[in-house]
């Protein structure tokens, strides 16, 4: 293989090869003037059924099984391959251009909100739900829901990357990804040895961002993955996520704005309770 010689600056030169190149930028700001629609709900969620997607979807199933109607929602489809994030309407919602992007109606002026455990913090806090009140636990939770969100990037962006969608395998940058990964995974087992839920014995917003990326590695094969990271031998994490997955609330956000797998489990949009029947 070709070392790769580094220039003295880097310049962006498409397609860089991969299977997102086509949507992949070094610059921010929207690429096209497009508005989002506006539903009826408070909440109106403009995400696509990825892991950091499910985050919100659990959350306001969750929510609104505890019967906040507050917590309604409008699910608008954002197809991230056709590049319907650098939009300007949602661009305006989170200048990141990365799903989910949340606006609550509810408020004068609209409030929004970017971020996936942004989003979850949010609305825990709006509802008073799947948040501990006490400050050393609302201090674990907010810790491991850090961790999440700091831990995420080397098992998607790293390693789901070069193991999965990249033009070609390497060894370096998979062995390097593969390792970190079983580390996380090492934490959360240990972690979970002695606890039924992330921080203790109550599920909170901290279970629900983790399950979404860690659950999908460890019971649905996360990038096609499973038995090259002998996620079996995690015992403790195979065990927290089986019990979360079978909640009927994640059920039921797991397939909001979905638009593969078996066609029972796709709901592209969701903008009434109805449309999970």
């Amino acid at each position: 293989m070709t070392e790769y010689v580094l220039p003295k600056v880097w310049k962006w030169n498409a397609p860089c090869g991969g299977e997102f190149e086509q949507i992949n930028r070094p610059t921010a700001g929207a690429q096209q003037e497009k508005e989002l629609p506006v539903g009826k709900h408070p909440l109106q969620l403009f995400s696509l059924g990825t892991p950091n997607g499910i985050k919100v979807t659990v959350l306001l199933e969750e929510l609104l099984a505890l019967g906040h109607e507050g917590a309604e929602y409008d699910a608008y489809l954002i197809k991230i391959g056709d590049g319907e994030q650098f939009g300007s309407g949602f661009v305006a919602i989170n200048p990141n251009s990365k799903i989910p992007a949340l606006l609550d109606v509810s408020t004068d002026p609209p409030t929004r909100v970017f971020e996936s455990g942004a989003i979850l913090l949010y609305l825990a806090e709006k509802f008073n739900e799947f948040i501990p009140t006490e400050a050393s636990a609302r201090a674990e939770c907010y810790s491991w829901l850090m961790w999440q969100m700091g831990s995420a990037p080397f098992l998607g962006g790293g390693f789901g990357h070069f193991y999965t969608y990249a033009p070609d395998r390497q060894e370096y940058p998979i062995n390097r990804y593969t390792m970190e990964v079983k580390r996380q995974l090492d934490v959360l087992d240990q972690n979970l040895a002695n606890r039924r839920f992330m921080c203790g014995d109550d599920y909170n917003i901290s279970d629900i961002a983790i399950y979404a990326w860690y659950g999908a590695l460890v019971i649905r094969n996360l990038y096609k993955a499973a038995e090259f990271l002998d996620v079996a031998s995690y015992t403790n994490v195979v065990r927290w996520a089986t019990e979360i997955e079978e909640r009927p609330a994640v059920l039921r956000g797991r397939r909001v704005n979905r638009t593969w797998g078996p066609e029972e489990l796709q709901v592209p949009e969701r903008h009434d309770a109805s449309d999970l029947d």
